[in-house]
């Protein structure tokens, strides 16, 4: 009983600090949507920074295996990549409203110079190590984590405008363009291996 009121405590500070902001997300505020007691709170969390360390966490453990699941799921490194990019689509409700979840926590903890902002930024290097990683498999050689960092920051751009704007049709419109620049580099290494081997 305790390990699953600890969860949920996680699991909906998880989701307030990403809807309302870190900042603007209190003790009381999850206390009161998880239903328990404060006491029963500190019991599990002393301070507001606890859980959130947690939250992050969780985040890297859950994304970690997605990961996992898309590595097991498909041995081609192109597919892996349109995965990372169709989160987009899967997500573009919750992106329309609030933004990415990896970069405004990133964002905000930059922003109010938290000490948690180093931790808030493993998301994004877990992401980049990845996805460097695909690319790297894909023949991209030392241009993979240059590749990595220009999907990260695209996608990212998105995200913000696309909350901006409050348009799902744009992600839908980019995430499609993405895949055509995927397209683009898979086929002109695939071109290149083939010259390659002819030679």
């Amino acid at each position: 009983m305790s390990s699953t009121t600890r969860e949920q405590i996680i699991t909906t500070a998880d989701r307030l600090f990403y809807e309302n902001g870190y900042e603007h997300t209190s003790f009381a505020d999850i206390a009161a949507a998880v239903n328990i007691s404060r006491g029963n709170f500190y019991y599990h969390f002393r301070t507001k920074d606890e859980i959130l360390t947690a939250v992050i966490d969780a985040r890297l453990a859950n994304t970690r295996g997605m990961l996992e699941d898309w590595e097991r799921e498909t041995a081609d490194p192109a597919e892996r990549i349109r995965r990372f990019m169709h989160m987009m689509i899967a997500n573009r409700t919750a992106i329309k409203r609030y933004g990415c979840p990896v970069g405004t926590l990133a964002a905000e903890m930059a922003k109010l110079d938290h000490a948690a902002r180093g931790d808030a930024n493993r998301l994004f290097t877990l992401f980049r190590t990845w996805l460097a990683a695909q690319f790297k498999t894909l023949g991209c050689g030392t241009q993979s984590d240059a590749l990595a960092m220009h999907l990260l920051a695209r996608s990212q751009g998105v995200a913000t405008l696309a909350s901006a704007l409050r348009d799902e049709r744009f992600i839908r419109h980019e995430v499609a363009l993405m895949e055509d620049w995927l397209a683009a580099v898979a086929g002109g290494k695939a071109r290149k291996r083939g010259k390659r081997q002819t030679h």
